[in-house]
């Protein structure tokens, strides 16, 4: 967390979340440690909400679906309930938290505001959220304060959406990539609002990064047609609770604002048109929407020094452990490093060295390292996860390498590298030795590889953008594919490829068709003629999430999502992103999905299911497609 974001939070505080589908609510104790009194407000719109019970909660690391931890004292909060023990606010709104709860150091904490009355009488529908990040390891003079309003909602349930089934309901599983993807999660929220003041931020506080303050004060708005009123049989809750289901179309109805707000980010092309009119009943936050959106996907946009990104051809972007993004920079000879909340780590135009010479491909091993093929020598560079290089200057060689169009690591830590011109695979241990013959694997239908991934079983397929097929070949190079390569399925122009949890391949079909294809492990078509739909136009990276979801990135401004079966999730249009010219997609183990664009790197916030990162780590535990 940047503290310029949230300056008076920074005496301690910093972001926090957890979650999935509910189980019953628990209250358990965690091991002692000492708290911050925390004072703030609770307000609907510009209104102080009277009343409202106030708790503080810490995020489950026990498992995906449990119940949020209950931190407050009865005894000292004054009251409790089924959800925990609460603090009440008063006419203001204000309301005063003692410091004498305990948490574990660095369990993710938040705040959630029940009932009260803003003005219409008591509200039970009212659920409002602020996050609030690390729960304090020592106690601080000058207590944090917090303004609780929609647009802290917005941002929290956005944020954590990924672990998130309910506002009550906020939870990991308690591996270390979970506990840093949720972190992580958190800190998101950070460049979405400001929670001193209760407001949307426009600019993320490391000053990189557009925000889409028009969408987060337009969904706000949409909250306020419910907290606003006096309960769940107003106009404006009802239409909100009814459209805003547990599944979009089907499920659960929410019973509070909070809820719904959680909802929303999970299905964000749902009911739009019926959502849309709520922001005109009582709104209190501008500026906000400008008509009817496609989706409600919060897309943040980031800018950095050196960005030069051809718009056609088969890039990648790539995920680390920590949830720091690469990105390889083909015009300036280096790779960019971005925090998880988009920040820059790498120096001006990025790290260099190792042989780097128009990168065009990056892929993170299971210690860390950083590999990239270039274009230009042709070679393979390979950097530590500080942007040390660990290749020699001249990268590392191989005489078959051949225009290294696309790369990947299994999980040994062995680089894969597609030669597009050579119609060969080069193999290399994670000191740089080559493990394929000089002429580089072969065979199997392989011609004009654009793209590599690698199994659970440590198999490498590739798309062969030439002859419009796939191929397969196993952990020692053999070919496992027939000599036509595996087709049908609608390939065309197949220019990118991912592997579920099950070992199915997905492919997108950059021209023409306009679908992914999905071939079974031994490379049967699934939809013998492909998934269309859900916006898909040039499809040109594809990326799985931790459901199985499959996310695609289009050559124009949109990125589509289909469920593992293959139906389109995503818009008819797709999710739109703004005037870009797209690359490559990835997802990170927090929710959100990456995408290298032609002049700034994007973030659409919890638009996935947390994922296994780096992609090696996946392969090594197999876990691919699977949540951390």
């Amino acid at each position: 967390m940047r503290c310029t974001a949230l300056a008076p939070l920074c005496f301690g505080l910093i972001l926090a979340g957890c979650g999935s589908s509910p189980t019953s609510t628990t209250t358990n104790t965690p091991p002692p440690g000492p708290g911050v009194a925390i004072r703030g407000s609770v307000h609907s719109g510009q209104q102080a909400v009277s009343g409202a019970h106030v708790y503080l909660f810490a995020a489950n690391t026990t498992g995906y679906g449990n119940a949020s931890v209950s931190l407050l004292n009865a005894s000292s909060a004054g009251a409790s309930d089924a959800l925990g023990a609460y603090v009440t606010s008063d006419s203001t709104g204000s309301f005063s938290i003692p410091a004498d709860y305990t948490c574990t150091a660095n369990a993710q904490t938040y705040l959630y505001a029940a009932g009260g009355n803003a003005g219409a009488g008591v509200n039970s529908a009212i659920g409002l959220l602020a996050a609030l990040g690390n729960c304090p390891s020592t106690t601080v003079t000058t207590p944090p304060t917090v303004w609780i309003n929609e647009v802290s909602t917005v941002a929290a349930a956005y944020a954590f959406s990924g672990f998130a089934a309910d506002a009550t309901h906020v939870s990991s599983s308690g591996t270390a990539l979970a506990q840093t993807g949720i972190a992580n999660a958190f800190r998101s929220a950070s460049n979405l609002a400001n929670l001193a003041t209760g407001t949307a931020l426009s600019a993320t506080p490391a000053g990189n990064g557009m925000v889409p303050q028009p969408a987060i004060n337009g969904l706000a708005n949409m909250l306020v047609a419910c907290t606003a009123t006096a309960g769940p049989a107003s106009a404006g809750c009802s239409t909100l609770f009814s459209n805003t289901l547990s599944g979009g179309a089907t499920g659960a109805a929410p019973t509070n604002t909070a809820t719904a707000a959680i909802n929303v980010a999970h299905n964000p092309a749902a009911n739009v048109s019926a959502l849309i009119p709520l922001e005109n009943l009582a709104p209190a936050f501008f500026p906000n929407f400008a008509g009817t959106p496609s989706s409600f996907t919060l897309n943040l946009a980031y800018t950095y020094p050196g960005i030069n990104l051809p718009y056609n051809g088969s890039f990648t972007i790539a995920i680390d452990a920590s949830g720091n993004v690469w990105i390889p920079n083909n015009a300036s000879d280096s790779v960019t490093e971005l925090s998880p909340t988009g920040a820059i780590l790498s120096p001006n135009p990025g790290y260099a060295g190792g042989g780097l010479k128009k990168p065009i491909a990056v892929a993170i091993d299971p210690t860390g390292s950083v590999w990239l093929s270039n274009t230009t020598g042709p070679s393979v560079s390979r950097l530590s996860g500080a942007g040390v290089p660990m290749s020699p200057a001249t990268g590392y060689t191989d005489p078959a390498l051949n225009n290294p169009l696309s790369l990947a690591v299994d999980g040994a830590g062995n680089a894969w590298i597609a030669n597009d011109s050579g119609a060969s695979l080069t193999k290399l241990s994670p000191s740089g030795t080559a493990l394929s013959p000089a002429a580089g694997f072969t065979g199997g239908g392989m011609l004009h590889p654009a793209a590599i991934a690698i199994d659970s079983a440590g198999n490498a397929w590739t798309a062969n953008i030439s002859n419009e097929t796939v191929s397969k070949f196993s952990p020692t190079g053999a070919a496992l594919s027939p000599a036509g390569g595996f087709t049908g399925g609608t390939l065309f122009d197949p220019i990118a490829i991912a592997i579920d949890g099950g070992g199915n391949a997905w492919i997108a079909n950059a021209n023409g068709s306009n679908t992914l294809t999905e071939l079974s492990p031994t490379g049967v078509p699934v939809s013998p003629t492909g998934f269309g739909g859900g916006g898909l136009s040039h499809p040109i990276s594809v990326a799985i999430d931790g459901a199985g979801n499959v996310f695609a990135a289009n050559l124009g401004a949109v990125f589509s999502k289909f469920s593992p079966s293959g139906v389109a999730i995503s818009p008819a249009f797709g999710y739109l992103l703004g005037p870009y010219f797209l690359n490559a997609i990835a997802v990170d183990g927090s929710g959100n999905v990456w995408i290298s664009a032609d002049t700034v790197i994007l973030e659409s916030i919890g638009a996935a299911v947390p994922v296994v990162t780096p992609l090696s780590a996946g392969v090594a535990n197999h876990t691919l497609g699977a949540r951390p």
